[in-house]
């Protein structure tokens, strides 16, 4: 059920964000009276799923997931049906139209994704609100594990500055350090400045979760019990874990690192209860766990920021620029020869692994909407820088080869724009093989 859902949602995600591109294309291009023959939700080589013909434009379903796309008469597209361009320019063909209108034309794909963006963050902090983790409110150190130890992180080290810039969003945080040159930190009472070690990024790439060497360090006071035989064993709600086997216990991090160790052995432990010690002795699981938990005192640590409608516009527009930056920004450890992030880039398999889900405690699955249209959102930017790339087969090559003309005064040579755009799509379709294989392989080494 769970795996049907995300991929219900892919599809629908992909959707949405392919038609409004589309349409970007298609409505301009009906406003400058240019004939458009095709209209495509996903690709159709060979056949479609569904077709039918309304007026001049054939609109479509087909049977490959990649895209979509709308076939204008008298362009160089991804089709390669240059047939018609042997003939002369007719009055309705793209080719025939002004420069300018050309480039509205294609750039309107890319500016329909920006503003459904925009949009939908400006949405999400209007109805939702913005709720995050302000790392300022705690006062204990961060607990860095081995991966940012290796990064240049010591124990102890409270972190001021990200590359100069101060952030207290937990959830910015990670990503802020993984993506920085060098980091400010307050250690043994000074300040520091050191330069992340691209050594320590690579580590942390290698991980399943890469955010997760950075997280937050608080007292190992118990406030879920789920296991009967730990409650037996007299553990109650509210008690604070001060040593396991003569080790003292400071955070809930030192106790759950202890507990993992003790897998399938009872431990010796201390707690703190009314003030006076108490000492337990608790059976750890063959998994090494002890079914309780530590969390609802972290609380406090949120806030959530509400926006007026006036505010919500603003806000939309400002988590649409950071969300791009943030996606531009990684690329430098995509192709990082050290970090070699570029074995994280995943597929469409690997997207619809990572599609959010709301889990119930009985265990029941079903859409979260907001982390769905946050999602959404994303991948929204994403689609439109992506296609501002300029190669030849994305709007971006066509609006280079646009520019050009505006900037010569006379369009480039047919043959150069019909061998650019081969090239293009051969390039296109070769990156798409490689990530889908890519997907596939990590099914196959049980590394996906």
């Amino acid at each position: 059920m769970e795996l049907a859902i995300k991929i219900f949602q892919f599809i629908l995600s992909i959707s949405i964000l392919v038609i409004l591109h589309e349409l970007g294309h298609f409505l301009p291009a009906k406003w400058f009276k240019t004939k458009v023959e095709k209209f495509y939700l996903f690709f159709d080589p060979w056949f479609s799923v569904v077709k039918k013909k309304i007026g001049e434009t054939e609109y479509g379903i087909g049977w490959l997931p990649f895209g979509g796309y709308v076939k204008i008469a008298g362009m160089v597209d991804e089709s390669m049906d240059t047939e018609q361009l042997k003939q002369p320019a007719q009055p309705w063909e793209f080719r025939a139209k002004p420069a300018w209108q050309r480039l509205i034309i294609m750039m309107g794909g890319v500016t329909v994704n920006f503003f459904l963006a925009w949009i939908i963050y400006g949405c999400l902090s209007f109805f939702n609100g913005e709720t995050t983790f302000d790392t300022a409110k705690v006062d204990a150190p961060m607990n860095y594990t081995s991966v940012a130890k290796g990064m240049g992180f010591q124990d102890g080290d409270k972190i001021l500055k990200v590359d100069g810039k101060t952030q207290n969003n937990l959830d910015k945080l990670a990503l802020d350090v993984l993506l920085s040159d060098e980091i400010t930190v307050l250690r043994n009472g000074k300040e520091f400045t050191f330069s992340t070690n691209d050594e320590g990024k690579a580590m942390a790439f290698r991980d399943e979760n890469p955010k997760a060497f950075l997280t937050p360090r608080f007292p190992a006071i118990i406030d879920s019990i789920y296991n009967p035989k730990t409650a037996q064993a007299g553990l109650k709600l509210g008690d604070q874990i001060v040593s396991v086997d003569g080790k003292k216990i400071s955070y809930y991090d030192e106790f759950q690192t202890t507990v993992r160790n003790s897998a399938g052995k009872d431990i010796k432990v201390d707690v703190m209860r009314g003030g006076a010690i108490q000492p337990l002795v608790l059976s750890v699981s063959k998994e090494g766990t002890l079914g309780l938990a530590s969390y609802k005192q972290l609380q406090k640590f949120y806030e959530t920021k509400h926006f007026t409608f006036g505010q919500s516009i603003g806000r939309g527009f400002t988590r649409s620029i950071e969300s791009l930056t943030y996606q531009v920004k990684q690329f430098k450890l995509i192709f990082n020869k050290k970090v070699q992030g570029y074995k994280k880039v995943g597929g469409p398999l690997a997207i619809i692994k990572n599609m959010p889900v709301d889990k119930a405690k009985d265990g029941s699955v079903s859409i979260d909407w907001t982390a769905f249209w946050s999602f959404t959102a994303m991948f929204s930017v994403w689609l439109a820088f992506l296609n501002l790339i300029p190669i030849p087969g994305l709007d971006g090559g066509h609006v280079i080869f646009t520019l050009y003309e505006m900037i010569v005064g006379k369009p480039v040579p047919q043959k150069v724009l019909e061998n650019a755009q081969m090239v293009g799509v051969i390039f296109l379709l070769g990156l798409m093989l490689l990530i889908f294989g890519a997907d596939i392989f990590k099914i196959i080494t049980n590394k996906f």
